[in-house]
């Protein structure tokens, strides 16, 4: 686990992370995709590539819906890419691996193995209540 300020920071199966704490973890978009993702693990693991592709997938999902949302006459916009730019899948990578990963470890959420590249997600029910319903309201 990684330390913030002296103080190991990491929560228990048995402690509930404070409604603040939870609100703020799920307040970013790419945090919410990444941890949809790991929840959905039947053991909770995953390689960082995984969520990235993950996270890029959902992404596309949401511009997507908010393109056909939007009534524009804009032809800039080309839904038809079955492919992201390299630079956007390194940005999302890079990201996860320097923001926020560091951040749901910091929280005891999860577990981030640099050397293999992947995460492990400890399971905390006030966590998921609320991702629960993020993701019906945000993705299903």
């Amino acid at each position: 686990m990684r330390e913030t300020e002296g103080e190991t920071a990491a929560l228990t199966a048995d402690t509930t992370p404070s409604l603040s704490l939870v609100f703020e973890l799920l307040s970013n978009c790419r945090r919410r995709y990444a941890l949809y993702y790991l929840n959905d693990q039947p053991d909770g693991v995953a390689s960082v590539e995984a969520l990235t592709e993950n996270v890029l997938t959902l992404e596309r999902t949401a511009e997507t819906n908010d393109a056909d949302d939007a009534v524009t006459t804009s032809s800039t916009f080309d839904l038809g890419s079955d492919r992201e730019p390299v630079d956007k899948q390194t940005g999302i990578r890079t990201e996860l691996t320097h923001v926020h990963l560091p951040k749901l470890e910091d929280a005891g959420i999860l577990e981030h193995d640099r050397r293999s590249e992947t995460v492990r997600y400890w399971s905390q029910p006030s966590l998921e209540e609320w991702l629960e319903h993020a993701y019906h309201k945000e993705v299903a």
